[in-house]
């Protein structure tokens, strides 16, 4: 099962006020589209309660989860994974979810099209300068970059905790690669992995501009 204290400490409930608010088990229909929502809410802000890399972290299990590759979860593989990560999901309520992201009518959920709608909303200059910086790395076009590639191309010079002195530039850069280097990787990063640590990061600053100039100085557009 994923680690998750590996990403801090677990929310209270006054830092997820959705879990107590909306929660999982909602009274409506199982499936209503507001329920879905209540529990998309809810996982998110328990995400992001761990940090930056709460959202990488939940896409990282959830892929590992996915054994056969095929990219798809059915209900009792959602209700399970979920239940690993300390949220139960009534049988109704994960079936609503996947019925959601079924984009085929097989009664299972695309599991990239359901992290997608698990990362915190971006703006589409944010989007746009993510993309913009895994081009750079991927070369190949084939979307897949090497760690090393990361290493060899990122600057940690405008991290707000490098020019606030907390941090120095080879702190931040091996921070930023653990996210990606571990016994459980192969040493390569998606640019979905790539969008997944991003919108954690994204989530904690406040305006585009800000965001933007961060991403463009790491990458060196």
């Amino acid at each position: 099962s994923f680690n998750w204290s590996l990403l801090g400490p677990s929310p209270s409930p006054e830092h997820c006020p959705l879990a107590t608010q909306a929660g999982i088990r909602d009274r409506r229909r199982p499936g209503d589209m507001d329920t879905v929502d209540a529990t998309m809410e809810q996982l998110r802000a328990q995400c992001l309660s761990r940090g930056a890399t709460g959202i990488q972290g939940l896409a990282s299990f959830f892929r590992r989860l996915d054994r056969d590759g095929n990219r798809r979860l059915d209900a009792g593989e959602l209700r399970r994974g979920l239940a690993e990560l300390g949220l139960a999901l009534a049988e109704a309520e994960a079936e609503g979810v996947c019925r959601r992201w079924d984009r085929d009518g097989s009664g299972t959920l695309d599991l990239e099209e359901f992290l997608r709608a698990l990362r915190p909303p971006m703006s589409q200059a944010r989007e746009a300068v993510i993309a913009a910086a895994f081009a750079k790395l991927d070369r190949s076009g084939d979307g897949v970059v090497t760690v090393d590639d990361l290493r060899g191309v990122y600057s940690g010079r405008g991290h707000p905790k490098v020019r606030s002195g907390e941090w120095t530039e080879e702190e931040v850069l091996r921070r930023f690669l653990d996210n990606f280097d571990s016994s459980e990787k192969d040493g390569q990063v998606t640019l979905a992995e790539f969008q997944d640590y991003y919108s954690g990061v994204s989530a904690s600053v406040d305006t585009d501009e800000e965001f933007v100039a961060m991403v463009t100085s790491a990458w060196r557009l």
